[in-house]
């Protein structure tokens, strides 16, 4: 590759990360459905393999994920909302219980007085904010529909997303090889082996990631919550879905679901009643992700450290906002084997042998 291509390439990438960063605030609906194709796409190569057509195997996935989809909404949505009504109840008495009970057992243990530092605290108007606006949560889903339909570009947009999700996803499902393909026609072609090898790790990586890993969030998702619900909190499904949600970054979903079951726990029985059972529902959903779950459905070639994978959804976040938490996992897998490819690169150079003869050169001279 001459000097001129090589400033070529690198002035299209850098005209498509600026087209990428403008254009930002309109491709959420474009990545979703993508994201769809992607994960739907093997499925439709398994479907056209018992000998239906594209376009067939594409409308039975396509039904199958809104099935799934709708049921879920249709289950979890009440059920989520009773449970956060539930939670905003409960505030008002958990607030006097820390206020009376557990804040001067802390202070004591301490060694501090408890008139003095309950000065800077008023606990009062806490709890009476609460109780004013808790009727107002109980119905979210109202509030939300009504601040929507106040303002008319908002409502359009919102539909329009709705709408364009599930069309561009049928497309993406049933265009995904040709795309693919089409794709790797424009690669140089002296290139376009090793391009071939680096995507299909690339591959590899992201199937883990945005299949293997939704799935692990999804079951982990269901066992927290299940655990949680036959030991008898009644913040079961709300605790469990979150330490699910997180638990793509390993080891963050334990830590933020125990925390978040051991407050629930103390808003409702104002003890510690069920520390022992939320520890063996902790510990077994664990011991079933790491011995069951991530070897089954992740495998061990994802590679991506917890914290890379925090780094890259915060600069994410911080650099295209929502849609850049969207792209950040995937773009991080990407760099990550770009990465590898790059250090296995220069581990095989001469710039690195010629490191090694030399240090051994140096040892041997040495006394």
């Amino acid at each position: 590759m001459t000097e001129s291509q090589k400033w070529m390439l690198l002035s299209i990438v850098l005209l498509i990360g600026w087209l990428f960063y403008l254009l930002s605030p309109i491709l959420m609906p474009f990545l979703v459905a993508a994201f769809l194709g992607y994960l739907g796409d093997p499925l439709v190569d398994k479907l056209e393999a018992r000998k239906l057509s594209r376009g067939l195997s594409v409308t039975i996935v396509f039904i199958v994920f809104s099935i799934l989809l709708l049921i879920a909404l249709l289950l979890l949505v009440p059920l989520l909302e009773n449970q956060i009504v539930a939670l905003v109840k409960k505030l008002p008495a958990f607030i006097d219980y820390i206020q009376s009970e557990l804040f001067p057992k802390l202070l004591n243990f301490a060694g501090l007085s408890s008139q003095n530092s309950e000065q800077g605290l008023d606990f009062s108007k806490l709890k009476e904010a609460i109780g004013e606006n808790w009727r107002s949560i109980g119905g979210f889903a109202g509030y939300l529909l009504n601040s929507i339909s106040t303002s008319g570009l908002l409502i359009i947009a919102w539909v329009a997303n709705l709408v364009l999700i599930p069309v561009i996803a049928f497309y993406f499902m049933r265009d995904w090889d040709i795309l693919v393909d089409k794709i790797a026609h424009l690669i140089p072609r002296h290139i376009e082996p090793l391009v071939t090898r680096l995507a299909r790790e690339s591959d590899e990586v992201l199937a883990a990631f945005m299949r293997g890993q939704l799935l692990v969030m999804l079951c982990l998702g269901g066992i927290y919550s299940s655990g949680l619900w036959i030991a008898g909190l009644e913040l079961a499904l709300l605790v469990g879905l979150l330490a699910g949600l997180v638990s793509f970054v390993p080891y963050l979903g334990f830590i933020i679901g125990i925390l978040a079951a051991v407050i629930a726990s103390l808003m409702q029985f104002h003890d510690l009643t069920l520390l022992l059972p939320i520890a063996i529902v902790f510990g077994l959903g664990q011991m079933i992700e790491s011995m069951i779950l991530t070897p089954l459905l992740v495998g061990d070639r994802i590679g991506l450290h917890p914290v890379a994978v925090i780094f890259a959804i915060m600069v994410g976040g911080q650099l295209f906002g929502f849609v850049g938490i969207l792209i950040a996992l995937p773009v991080s897998a990407v760099v990550m084997v770009l990465l590898r490819y790059i250090y296995q690169t220069y581990v095989s150079s001469g710039l690195y042998g010629k490191q090694s003869e030399n240090k051994s050169e140096n040892q041997s001279e040495m006394p």
